[in-house]
């Protein structure tokens, strides 16, 4: 099925934004049966208002690699027990090239 892009009124704002033809093509492959109703900006505010009217950064923590050594940050606390590795090591890690 050939997706065109379709322009839609944003049910908050009224605004007029696009559906592209890559979102719908998304969309159909995820299962979504209904188009948006809120366009970018609208959908952003309402999950920051969800999120409790703030943005949530992730806490970050400095590590530094037990492959390659050199400093990197990932978002979870990390414990003695466990390696903790760069994003370039855990690649090779998970695909097994380690």
């Amino acid at each position: 099925m050939a997706f065109e892009d379709k322009e839609l009124v944003c049910k908050d704002c009224g605004a007029t934004f696009i559906f592209t033809a890559g979102e719908q093509e998304f969309y159909a492959e995820k299962g979504f049966e209904h188009e948006p109703l809120r366009c970018r900006d609208c959908r952003s505010a309402r999950k920051t208002a969800r999120n409790g009217g703030e943005a949530k950064s992730r806490e970050m923590y400095t590590v530094v690699c037990a492959d390659c050594g050199i400093e990197t940050q990932v978002p979870f606390q990390p414990t003695a027990d466990r390696p903790v590795y760069c994003r370039e090591c855990y690649q090779r890690h998970r695909l097994g090239q380690a």
